[in-house]
């Protein structure tokens, strides 16, 4: 039985599986082109029909997420989302206008799903499936934090575990802690919408002129430049409590905004930062403990955008009485199309287990549909007879090369298929990657890939638990520091990619930098230019090769030169 989930939301997209296996999913914006896209993913569909070379008329469910207040309206009136996602991605000056409008959607975003907007948003679903060629198929309407719950713990592995989530809002809620065991979902609390940790992140990363819903990670970066401000004199300490399994804000979301703007008047903005992130980490860290404490279990599953801020995600990894943390990769609403599948295919089969030994169900191009987009480019191309040990030989020499490969990973980081590598020992190289080819702020550090048995080493905080998806940060040994100049934080941390030993190609690569430079680690960023989606196709990779000042490319067994 395969299984269609949609979320047609902020970050949209769709996953498709069978069974226990995960056919194919990808996220709009790859497609559209357009960061975080918030359309219907109609582009995202019929990839993946095309992709798995599946009918419409084979699939015979298809599972949604969220159907509160506000979703509901902007699935009816689709130029609302577009207006407010130009006016958050800065595409559209500011206006007294846009401003009410921002002002009107927090306020929307509060109520939750009620029955008659679970039949328009079933209704509008269904018609724009109409469109592609579905006709006789079950819809089955998924809770927006059950779902970010669902990826959790179905792909942990676990058989037991704590699952909390944690994001701005939908259907009401601003997050959930539910017992997990014998496939089931058992809830503990729902965290109201008026109450939240990730609208509060959302509000500072606004008002320090940063995009909310995309640049949290900038405030989470520049928070370690500040001069560290005590716990007890952190004014936004006071702003939030947290009580058993609950949260209790002081303010409503709009009066947190303004409560926020008043306490960034006294302090430069690295101290703000830190003051967020820091009350972020203790508050989190206490409704953990506290669910912990009420439960028992020492397994800990993660969803939800919060917990992309891999600093939190360390510290409840080292909650002394947390045995093991997971944090679903693709945290976000991006996730929401593969939960909602999840959710679905659990009721209907009782599925609950979902092996997630990769994140590779994007598409892949062979080398011959590489070849033809190739041709089209004017920078000088051969065909390799062994890309792993070019690439490595040009890294080790100091240069910068983007590199394609196999099917595109799934969320927000790059793994090795849609990725721009380099030594990770160069912070000329972090420079250069930061204020030239990717065009970001210097302050935000790039991430590492390593071996395992490299993390062993450089790590001193690892503990045996391995962070396939960058969802972690750990600290890097003082003697080491060196070895990974170009890919730390000024305090010391990192986030990396750990990987076992294996036959894949990026871990061939990893192994041939060893041979070559003594560590098989390698500066590991995403293969696009700031502001932009990950690349998806060769044309994207050719085009974005083109606007930067990369001197090579590998893009499947071609080595590309300028």
């Amino acid at each position: 039985m395969k299984i269609l989930g949609i979320w047609d939301g902020h970050d949209s997209g769709v996953a498709l599986i069978d069974g226990d296996r995960i056919l194919f999913a990808i996220n709009e914006e790859r497609l559209s082109r357009r960061k975080l896209e918030i359309a219907f993913p109609f582009r995202s569909i019929q990839a993946c029909l095309d992709y798995t070379k599946t009918s419409p008329e084979e699939v015979s469910e298809v599972a949604i997420s969220t159907s509160d207040f506000a979703k509901t309206l902007a699935r009816v009136f689709p130029s609302l989302r577009e207006q407010y996602y130009l006016i958050r991605r800065r595409k559209k000056g500011p206006s007294k206008v846009s401003r009410f409008k921002k002002r009107l959607k927090y306020r929307l975003t509060e109520y939750p799903s009620y029955n008659p907007t679970k039949w328009v948003s079933r209704y509008n679903i269904r018609q724009n499936l109409k469109r592609l060629g579905f006709r006789d198929f079950n819809l089955h309407l998924a809770d927006h934090h059950y779902s970010h719950a669902a990826t959790a713990a179905f792909c942990s592995g676990f058989e037991r575990a704590l699952v909390i989530t944690l994001d701005g809002l939908g259907d009401g809620l601003s997050g959930s802690i539910y017992r997990y065991g014998d496939g089931r979902l058992e809830n503990m609390s729902s965290l109201s919408a008026r109450h939240s940790l990730g609208i509060f992140f959302e509000h500072v990363t606004n008002l320090m002129n940063m995009r909310e819903l995309e640049d949290e990670g900038k405030v989470m970066a520049l928070a370690d430049y500040a001069y560290p401000v005590d716990d007890a004199e952190n004014p936004m300490m006071e702003l939030i409590q947290v009580k058993g399994l609950s949260v209790e804000c002081r303010h409503p979301c709009l009066g947190m905004y303004e409560e926020l703007r008043k306490i960034l008047w006294h302090y430069p903005s690295e101290q703000f930062a830190h003051m967020a992130q820091r009350t972020l980490e203790v508050k989190i860290q206490e409704l953990a403990q506290n669910a912990v404490k009420a439960t028992g279990l020492k397994h800990l599953c993660l969803a939800g955008g919060v917990f992309s801020n891999v600093k939190v995600n360390r510290l409840l990894r080292r909650l002394s009485d947390v045995k093991e943390c997971f944090v679903f990769p693709h945290m976000g609403d991006g996730g929401l199309a593969l939960g909602a599948a999840l959710v679905a295919n659990c009721r209907l089969n009782g599925t609950h287990h979902v092996p997630l030994n990769d994140l590779f169900v994007g598409p892949e191009y062979s080398d011959q549909e590489i070849e033809k987009a190739l041709e089209k480019s004017k920078a000088s191309c051969r065909r390799s007879p062994d890309i792993v040990k070019d690439v490595a030989e040009i890294i080790s020499g100091g240069e910068i090369v983007p590199w394609f490969q196999g099917r595109m990973e799934l969320g927000p980081r790059a793994l090795g298929a849609r990725s721009i590598l380099a030594r990770p020992d160069s912070e000329a190289v972090k420079n250069e990657l930061n204020l030239r080819l990717k065009r970001r702020v210097w302050y935000q550090p790039f991430c590492p890939s390593m071996l395992e048995e490299d993390a062993k080493e450089v790590l001193e905080d690892y503990d045996g638990a391995l962070n396939h998806f960058m969802t972690m940060a750990y600290m890097v040994r003082e003697n080491k520091k060196d070895l990974v100049r170009g890919v730390i934080n000024v305090d010391g941390s990192c986030r990396p990619q750990i990987l076992l030993q294996d036959d894949s190609l990026f871990v061939r690569l990893l192994r041939e930098i060893k041979k070559l430079t003594g560590h098989g680690i390698l500066l590991n960023t995403s293969f696009n230019i700031h502001g932009e989606p990950l690349v998806c196709s060769p044309e994207d990779a050719i085009s974005t090769f083109e606007r930067t000042n990369s001197k090579f490319m590998a893009i499947g067994s071609f080595l590309i030169e300028k």
